[in-house]
């Protein structure tokens, strides 16, 4: 079968990783770079592809059979809404949008037309999130009670020259925060309610710096979890997982998981437990459960292009990312008005 024709549409950071995966992976081909910048072209060159200034030339030219979206976020639904309506499926870049008003209305479209939507929430395509959800599930821990997760890392001055990142939404909340909640919900369930803190003491700027979160799911999982990109610290996902080399890897746990009958920490995968009686007095035994490392873009990529050959389910719909920042947009709320944010209605109770 001949490999997938995929196209990449914005060269920024994210877009050169996806156009280099496509180009090395076996069962696609990377039919075109679409970005009207210099380094759009240049990339187009570097990986031997085609090269468009937009969308509308991309599908005159040599229509693709789908689309990874990776421009700026307040392009995402327009960039989305341009594959739905040449019914292209689409990989949108995460956030999904902006905004739940134009995340809801680009999912919807994608429903309406029949049109595969995905979310880039790339981290759940780990082995090890996947080995991670299948030691949950399978009941080694028992009951979950409690999730922690730390982002805690130090974004050096240069990083904020870039006026957009010192401004309200580039904070730690939305750009770094909605990985975290994005795995908290695929191994924990839905968000039900929100309560929130955040500040903004050291740099002063409009974005905050620091935030700590209480989530409760409806399945009566309590976490917590606190970000911060002004501190110096080995706990987050991006130091300790090695996931993107760009980062010095450090032998630390990002998330830890609780339940009746064991814990388990990640990236490590180590199950904590007692051997026979459940006691504080007892000694505790540590299990390293192993996994295969592969990069997760690779992995969605491949994923990709079998909902589109195969009609396989998205691993991370449109859906599944309008949910998630859902979630991130009750926690703004939350720590704008101090108070608790629900998130279901129907779930409300269980708050």
């Amino acid at each position: 079968m001949a490999p997938v024709k995929l196209a990449v549409v914005g060269a920024g950071l994210i877009g050169k990783r996806h156009a280099e995966h496509i180009a090395r992976e076996p069962g696609a081909v990377l039919s075109a770079i679409v970005d009207p910048s210099d380094a759009g072209r240049e990339l187009a060159q570097r990986l031997n592809t085609r090269w468009h200034r937009s969308f509308a030339e991309l599908v005159a030219a040599d229509r693709p059979e789908g689309v990874i979206i990776a421009t700026p976020n307040q392009l995402h639904v327009a960039n989305g809404l341009e594959a739905i309506e040449a019914g292209i499926p689409a990989i949108v870049e995460k956030p999904l949008a902006d905004d739940l008003a134009g995340a809801s209305r680009l999912v919807e479209a994608a429903e309406r037309a029949g049109v595969p939507l995905l979310t880039g929430h790339h981290r759940r395509y780990n082995p090890m999130i996947a080995k991670a959800k299948e030691i949950v599930e399978s009941g080694r821990l028992g009951r979950v009670l409690a999730i922690h997760g730390h982002f805690w890392l130090m974004k050096p001055d240069d990083y904020f020259e870039a006026d957009w990142r010192r401004e309200e939404g580039a904070g730690p909340i939305l750009l770094n925060l909605i990985h975290d909640v994005d795995l908290f919900r695929y191994l924990c369930g839905e968000v039900v309610s929100v309560q929130a803190l955040s500040a903004n003491a050291v740099r002063g700027h409009a974005a905050e710096e620091t935030a700590a979160i209480l989530l409760r799911f409806a399945s009566g999982v309590l976490a917590t979890v606190t970000v911060s990109d002004t501190i110096v610290a080995p706990w987050s996902w991006e130091l300790t997982t090695g996931e993107n080399p760009a980062y010095p890897q450090q032998d630390q746990s990002c998330y830890q998981i609780g339940g009746t009958h064991g814990a388990l920490t990640i990236p490590q995968l180590e199950i904590w437990s007692n051997r026979d009686k459940r006691s504080w007095w007892e000694p505790l035994v540590r299990e390293r459960v192993p996994f295969v490392p592969e990069d997760p873009l690779a992995r969605q990529v491949r994923h990709f292009c079998d909902v589109i050959r195969n009609g396989a389910a998205p691993i991370a719909s449109g859906r599944e990312g309008l949910a998630t920042l859902a979630v991130i947009d009750a926690v703004k709320r939350a720590a704008r008005s101090g108070e608790t944010v629900f998130l279901s209605t129907a779930s409300a109770s269980a708050a």
